[in-house]
């Protein structure tokens, strides 16, 4: 019963500290999931949060579910997601209550654009690690930079990107393995 308590509570605090959506959390989930836990490995976040990207719904809450499933099946899966949606549930319906009343105030107005601030550093934070660890080689750099300029320039869903570049993935990896 402990571990359910932990994996609530972890999912919670990381839920209600972090702003900014999925990426923004990685750091956090890193260091909550990979280095104070020992739940999974930075390898598995990585795939988790991927894998989290491409399945509908929240990134962050779908790779709370797959870190809770990994820790305690499904169980685990249901009160790791409760936990990652609990925070944002209880700030969303306060925020909605009073938004209205406090929105038009400079002081709220600062207050957000310092927080939009943040949460690009964040995210950007977030993409230097991720790409420390998924680009690793030249053709990584390749895959890299034609998904980063596409995507920047086309209209494409992210799934189409993913499917297409783990296909060439498994491509590239065969030819080698015929080639040795």
């Amino acid at each position: 019963m402990k571990i359910f308590w932990q994996l609530f509570i972890t999912f919670a605090k990381i839920g209600a500290v972090t702003f900014g959506g999925g990426i923004a959390m990685l750091p956090m989930f890193k260091r909550e999931l990979v280095e104070n836990k020992d739940w999974i490995t930075e390898n598995e976040l990585t795939d988790y949060y991927a894998v989290g990207q491409c399945t509908p719904g929240i990134i962050a809450v779908n790779t709370a579910t797959f870190v809770g499933y990994k820790v305690k099946g499904i169980l685990g899966a249901i009160v790791a997601t409760l936990g990652m949606i609990f925070p944002s549930l209880v700030i969303i319906v306060a925020l909605a209550a009073l938004i209205s009343n406090f929105a038009d105030l400079a002081i709220v107005q600062h207050a957000f654009a310092g927080i939009r601030a943040c949460v690009l550093a964040l995210v950007v934070s977030s993409v230097i690690t991720l790409a420390k660890k998924a680009v690793i080689d030249k053709i990584g750099v390749v895959i890299f930079i034609a998904v980063a300029l596409l995507s920047t320039f086309l209209d494409i869903s992210p799934v189409i990107f993913v499917i297409i570049t783990a296909a060439l993935g498994i491509a590239i990896n065969v030819k080698k393995e015929k080639s040795k």
